[in-house]
This record gives C-alpha cells, sequence and structure tokens, in this order.
C-alpha cells in the first residue's frame, strides 16, 4: 500500500508527458503551401469539363467491362496506370448496380400478375372463410354467476338470438 501512495503523488501530468506541437505554425505552412499553387485558367472552350484539363475516359459502369479479362486489379476491372474517370464513385464496381435483367414493359406486366394474384386470394379467402360458428356455443344461465353477478356482461345462454 505505502508503495501506491508514493507512485501517485511522484506521478506527472499526462499533459507534461506529451511534447508540445505548435499549431499555429503547421496552420500557416499549409496555407502557404495551398497558396503557391498556381492553378490552370482555362476558358470553357479549352476545358468543356471544368475539370482543370484532366481528360476523362468515357463513362462506363465497370460492371459492363470483361469480368474474365486479365485486369491488374479484378476486383475493380481496372489495369495499372489506367485514368480514372472523375464520377469513379457512380461508375465503380461499389456503386448501384444496373438493373438489366427485365426490360420496363415485361415488368411491368410481372407486378399487375402479382397484384391480380394477391387480389384473386383475398376475394377467394373473403367467400370461403368461415366468418360464423356453424353452431354457436351456448351456456347454462349465461354464466351469469362465473362472469360476475346480474350486472356483467352474460354469455350467450341457450335460446337467445344469435347477433
Amino acid at each position: 500500500m505505502l508503495m501506491l501512495s508514493r507512485r501517485i503523488v511522484t506521478a506527472r501530468p499526462l499533459r507534461a508527458a506529451v511534447p508540445v506541437v505548435q499549431r499555429a505554425l503547421l496552420g500557416q505552412q499549409r496555407f502557404a503551401q495551398t497558396s503557391s499553387y498556381d492553378y490552370p485558367s482555362l476558358t470553357e472552350k479549352e476545358d468543356p469539363g471544368m475539370n482543370g484539363g484532366y481528360d476523362n475516359p468515357p463513362p462506363i459502369m465497370r460492371q459492363f467491362r470483361d469480368p474474365h479479362a486479365d485486369w491488374w486489379d479484378k476486383q475493380e476491372r481496372r489495369n495499372y496506370g489506367e485514368p480514372v474517370h472523375e464520377d469513379n464513385d457512380i461508375l465503380g464496381m461499389f456503386s448501384p448496380e444496373e438493373y438489366t435483367h427485365f426490360k420496363p414493359g415485361w415488368g411491368a406486366i410481372l407486378l399487375g400478375t402479382f397484384v391480380a394474384g394477391v387480389f384473386t386470394l383475398c376475394g377467394v379467402v373473403s367467400v370461403y372463410y368461415p366468418d360464423k360458428p356453424s353452431a354457436p356455443k351456448e351456456y347454462e344461465g349465461g354464466l351469469e354467476k362465473e362472469l360476475g353477478g346480474p350486472d356483467a356482461v352474460r354469455a350467450r345462454a341457450a335460446g337467445d338470438p344469435y347477433p
């Protein structure tokens, strides 16, 4: 116990152990580096994409490239050094896949068939579903005593009309 108390008394604060970084100097250096770069000033005619003169490859989704070709990056279907389109987040392999299994007309027919089938099933069930019991259950005296006395809602007694 004596050893623990000595350690607590002689312990230095954590901030004394961490070196102090001058953050203002780092910020000034970064600002100086970014402001010294000269961006090209191109007109709309010289740079139609307004992307600093970057030559974009054609916008083809990577999912439509040949999956069996000899790609350097097999997952992204891309070769080493190949320029990347500026919309790579939309055209890459991890973007939402374009649905090409059905044409819109055939999809509408399938959806309409499904909806018609569900409504047909609901109609058949509503016609044949037994809403009413075939023989209603009757109790002698309507279970008046068991349900709590003469003011309680009683069960169906023999001879009561069917609601």
